[in-house]
């Protein structure tokens, strides 16, 4: 969960798996046993075992990935999925590789059919939302074609940069850049208005580097300075494959530009500040902020009509954004803009740009030795950019309606157990423990997929136009989002397709979604016995809810308005515990005295911490009392944990390791996993843990918030 939404960088650099969405893995949902048995090709789960009802039960855990050299006190991780680490490459054409992976991969397979099958009809469908997928996967897969139009759509957009005249229509510039989907020094997204939750609001936050991070352009070292030459020299590159008069001075240019930019950004620490990111802003006052920035221009290019407000999260930054953009000369300018075209659309141009782009994203900075298959990538195209229209499809493939039922009694129970776990908590006060429950009765729920579908009748898709596909695509779904100002907040609403592998917690609208794309195994079986359920799926549910109470989370109330309903008690209390678990992290090493950031990932770990732990009090109460099965030789205990192991399998590069450890604000798999259970007491018994084992912690060194 973060409230911006998006890091410093202003563009999808890759295909959607590029930008690693499946390493935010923090939410999943439970489904009845009958999607698992629709989901065919999935990860085995271990021998069967028959319970005293005479059901068939699988353990749910692989064994065959588990490690036997590894003690589970050393390295849980490991331990779980050590066998499958040492036999296994990461692709060449993916930065990571593992059980996320794994059903993205199987989520495309099932697009690939449906938009194979929509493309093949789209003749006789015209006009039709099955029209649409279609032509719009077939104009991706059409490089002849895509060759054919060449250079022409960008030459079409520099045309318009170099007609700017003055300021005043750079202004109009970034507005149109936003509605296009190109990247922009900063984004704007509509959501519910803290202060008004009943009411939407635009928030504005930083963006527009064309490397992953601000820290990026200011670091000294000598990594640092390297491969900002590698990006100056692939930004001249591209420019010169578009034809540029100068590409070196335009490099130059680019460069000059954004590291001004990431000058006056904020860091990723202070970007989770609720407490700073939270300013709404009239128009007076938005205006003394900016000073020279024409405000009526940008509204007009990004089509959002005059505003009584707006959210903004990083204020100083509009302020040096203002300050540079009077400053840096209009040549300067344009050359970034065109960049911001550029780089933003080269993989959907001509294929000489498409791999000049993959050399820099996938290669230098992720370390991937080959692109994507060009269907896999025309797939994440379509699916990002019709979200729900694409996302129906593919729940009427996979996603039975009956699942949504079973879903909910399973978030049902683990709301329960939250609920249940506030009494324990002898550091929380009546009076805030009061709140909390409040807030977590007003939790909406969202299974699977949305209630109501959008309408996708205004948007036009041609077989032969990808970049202008695209284009409309974008200002589409740009003009659904500001649609929304003016009108109640819709809370079923959803601002994620369905077909994602992934969730979210929303604190603006206190909501909790889980789409139908992650409901497959390894995260869920419905054939295996509870523990692993509650071990995998269901703490990373609990994970999820837990966002509300975490430290963004818990300055918002049940209504998604900011409200510090703690007492300072409370708040000390709780700000005691969260920083000893940003010490534990800090202290975890990924590689070369490279470190996870304890603070930058707070949000999450806590999300973890107490999800493991939900989940754990919510199994232990399912048993009502009974014995656990013992099912491969393994206790329930155990597999609880080894379920929750074995849903962070994963590989990575270590050029992708390193660029996460600066963008991601999850801590890598083996420190989610390790990092977690050492604070479990119920770990220590599973495993007969004890002083010595490299996850022992004293009692007293072991953190519980929730």
């Amino acid at each position: 969960m973060t409230l911006a939404g998006a890091s410093s960088r202003g563009a999808r650099h890759g295909p959607h798996w590029g930008e690693k969405s499946v390493k935010k893995l923090s939410g999943l949902l439970v489904g009845a046993a009958m999607i698992s048995n629709a989901m065919a090709g999935g990860l085995p789960t271990g021998a069967r075992a028959e319970t005293g009802a005479g059901q068939v039960l699988r353990s749910g855990i692989e064994r065959a990935n588990i490690d036997p050299s590894v003690r589970p006190g050393n390295d849980l991780f490991g331990y779980v999925n050590g066998t499958w680490l040492k036999a296994t490459k990461v692709p060449d054409n993916k930065a990571s590789y593992g059980a996320a992976e794994i059903v993205a991969d199987r989520v495309q397979d099932d697009m690939k059919a449906i938009f194979e099958q929509a493309a093949a009809a789209a003749r006789t469908t015209q006009n039709s939302d099955q029209q649409k997928i279609g032509d719009l996967y077939s104009s991706y897969l059409d490089l002849p074609g895509r060759a054919a139009r060449g250079l022409t759509p960008l030459r079409e957009e520099f045309a318009r940069i170099d007609a700017i005249a003055d300021r005043s229509a750079i202004a109009g510039r970034l507005g149109y850049a936003i509605r296009a989907g190109y990247a922009a020094p900063f984004r704007l997204e509509v959501r519910a208005d803290p202060a008004a939750p009943s009411q939407y609001a635009i928030f504005m936050w930083q963006s527009g580097l064309g490397l992953p991070d601000r820290a990026y352009y200011l670091q000294q070292d000598a990594e640092a300075q390297g491969l900002r030459k590698q990006y100056r020299d692939y930004v001249a590159q591209m420019f010169a494959k578009a034809g540029a008069a100068d590409p070196a001075r335009a490099a130059d240019a680019v460069l000059a530009v954004e590291t001004r930019l990431a000058e006056g950004q904020w860091s990723k620490e202070d970007s989770r500040d609720i407490s700073k990111i939270i300013n709404r802003l009239d128009d007076a006052e938005l205006s003394a902020l900016t000073p020279g920035f024409d405000w009526r221009a940008y509204e007009r290019g990004a089509a959002i009509g005059r505003q009584a407000h707006l959210v903004v999260i990083q204020p100083s930054y509009l302020t040096a954004l203002a300050k540079a953009l009077n400053e840096v000369s209009l040549d300067d300018w344009k050359a970034y803009l065109k960049w911001c075209v550029l780089n933003s659309t080269a993989d959907r141009l001509t294929e000489d740009l498409d791999r000049g782009k993959f050399a820099f994203y996938g290669a230098v900075l992720q370390g991937t030795q080959e692109p994507p298959p060009l269907w896999r990538r025309a797939v994440a195209a379509v699916s990002d950019s019709t979200g729900e229209l694409a996302g129906r499809f593919y729940v009427e493939r996979r996603f039975p309606p009956q699942a949504k039922a079973r879903m909910q009694e399973i978030v049902r129970r683990l709301l329960k157990a939250y609920d249940q776990s506030f009494d324990d908590l002898d550091w929380m006060t009546p009076q805030t423990r009061l709140r909390a429950r409040e807030k977590l009765s007003k939790m909406t729920v969202k299974i699977g997929y949305p209630d109501r579908w959008r309408s996708y009748a205004a948007l036009t898709i041609r077989p032969d136009d990808l970049f202008g596909n695209l284009k409309r695509a974008a200002q589409f779904n740009h003009d659904v989002l500001v649609g929304k100002l003016g009108r109640p907040v819709d809370k079923t609403a959803w601002e994620v397709p369905p077909q994602i592998v992934d969730a979210e917690y929303d604190p603006l609208t206190n909501a909790i979604v889980f789409p139908a794309g992650i409901l497959q195994p390894p995260f869920y079986d419905g054939a295996a016995d509870d523990a692993a359920i509650y071990g995998g799926v269901g703490a990373v549910i609990g994970h999820e809810i837990g966002h509300a109470f975490d430290d963004e989370g818990n300055h918002f109330d049940g209504d998604g308005a900011v409200a510090e309903w703690w007492t300072d008690k409370d708040r000390a209390e709780f700000e005691k515990r969260t920083q000893a678990l940003v010490r534990q992290y800090d202290g975890f090493t990924i590689a070369d005295g490279l470190h996870v950031n304890g603070g930058f990932t707070l949000g999450e770990n806590i999300g973890d911490l107490g999800g493991v732990g939900i989940a754990y009090r919510a199994y232990r109460a399912s048993l009502d009392g009974r014995p656990a099965p013992v099912i491969d030789g393994l206790t329930g205990d155990q597999r609880f944990f080894m379920g929750w192991a074995q849903v962070f399998m994963t590989k990575i590069r270590p050029e992708a390791e390193r660029q996460e450890a600066a963008t991601d604000p999850h801590a890598p798999a083996r420190f989610r996993v390790n990092g977690v259970v050492r604070n479990i007491p119920g770990f220590y018994e599973a495993f007969g843990v004890k002083p010595g084992d490299a996850l022992y912690l004293a009692p007293e060194q072991r953190v519980r918030i929730w």
